[in-house]
């Protein structure tokens, strides 16, 4: 497990000084003022390899599986910052019909990340805590459909400043990242609840366990 984790940093490391590098040598600025086709190949090919990693590798699954459920959760507070989308609307800067949705959405999910992973990152809360998990997601899902479409609602809208630093660095590198904690919260609140059914199941088992016991003894 201690090697996955260094692959893993390793990989997420090389992902952001892609995705940096690529953002200052300007690949993903698109003058159509729209998200092209570089944007959605840096969000969408590291997204693809991680289904695949995920879903083929067993060992890889118990390395993501044996993660701080916490941990993942309170990386998503940083999404409070989503307030500077409603700032950059204001200044005419970003469409209404992207910024509005994406930033108060991102500012609800970072607000209540630290509270969700204090008090619902455990078994105890678990349809809970995937409920908030696929709230965080359905933000994130909204956030880009809206982005790619909002020229389809406004012809006049411009995404451009998505595609530039610092914020091209959100849709290339943050929003498939936190979209994969997310997922990996929700694949470990569904092993709690099998968990949770075996502690059941062999609780009630006691019982029998001990009558059968008792009349084991009384027939003899």
């Amino acid at each position: 497990m201690t090697n996955y984790g260094k692959l893993t940093s390793a990989l997420v490391a090389g992902w952001f000084l892609f995705a940096l590098s690529a953002s200052a040598a300007h690949l993903f600025k698109n003058n159509a003022a729209q998200f092209g086709l570089g944007v959605a190949l840096a969000a969408l090919v590291p997204l693809v390899m991680f289904a695949a990693w995920f879903a083929f590798s067993e060992r890889f699954r118990q390395f993501t599986l044996s993660l701080n459920a916490s941990t993942l959760t309170l990386a998503q507070s940083w999404r409070i910052l989503g307030f500077t989308f409603v700032v950059l609307e204001a200044r005419g800067l970003l469409p209404a019909i992207f910024a509005l949705p994406a930033g108060y959405g991102d500012m609800f999910i970072g607000a209540t990340a630290s509270m969700v992973a204090w008090r619902l990152a455990n078994p105890a809360h678990r349809r809970s805590f995937i409920f908030w998990q696929a709230l965080g997601i359905t933000d994130l899902v909204v956030a880009v459909s809206l982005g790619t479409t909002a020229r389809l609602f406004n012809p006049g809208a411009s995404m451009e400043p998505m595609t530039v630093l610092p914020l091209s660095l959100i849709p290339t590198f943050f929003v498939p990242l936190l979209f994969m904690l997310h997922v990996i919260s929700i694949a470990q609140a569904s092993a709690w609840k099998d968990a949770s059914d075996r502690v059941s199941v062999r609780n009630a088992a006691m019982p029998c366990s001990r009558a059968g016991g008792a009349s084991t003894q009384a027939q003899a």
